[in-house]
């Protein structure tokens, strides 16, 4: 498998999965996320397994991740896209989002999802825009977070 690479000022973005830091997406998701907290690590290593992830990196510290989910023809779904707090401000999320977008698997798509509390102004810089037809759009939710499964497993 070939990996995909870019590098700038001394940092990279690479889809090798081999260089990702489990424990450093791990930290994130699960403790600083809003959107995965307390997700177990179990999950966290399969939707890894069976996405298309990008790491970003300064020398070997991984410093921020994103992951698609798509079947490679018609859809993608972004996911868990962060950088870590003490390397924001310098545009590296800017440009991770022009880095996935211009993955060559990812050309061509007629759909990308993705779902933000707080990120909206990045999002929008790059093609993303509130649902146009929402009614046209359904999901089906967990009825519990991962704290809340979390506490029924530590319960039982």
């Amino acid at each position: 498998m070939q990996h995909y690479e870019h590098a700038r000022n001394g940092y990279r973005i690479s889809t090798d999965k081999q260089l990702l830091n489990i424990a450093v997406i791990m930290q994130y998701l699960s403790d600083e996320s809003y959107w995965a907290k307390d997700i177990p690590q179990a999950l966290v290593e399969r939707s890894i397994e069976h996405s298309l992830c990008f790491g970003v990196y300064e020398g070997t510290a991984q410093i921020g991740f994103a992951r698609v989910v798509t079947d490679k023809a018609t859809f993608a779904y972004l996911a868990d896209v962060f950088i870590l707090p003490e390397w924001r401000g310098q545009g590296l999320s800017k440009w991770l989002m022009e880095v996935v977008l211009a993955h060559p698997d990812l050309q061509g798509l007629r759909r990308w999802l993705l779902a933000t509390m707080d990120a909206h102004g990045l999002y929008t810089q790059f093609g993303f825009t509130p649902l146009t037809e929402p009614e046209r759009m359904m999901q089906r939710k967990a009825q519990h977070t991962y704290s809340e499964l979390k506490q029924l497993n530590a319960n039982t």
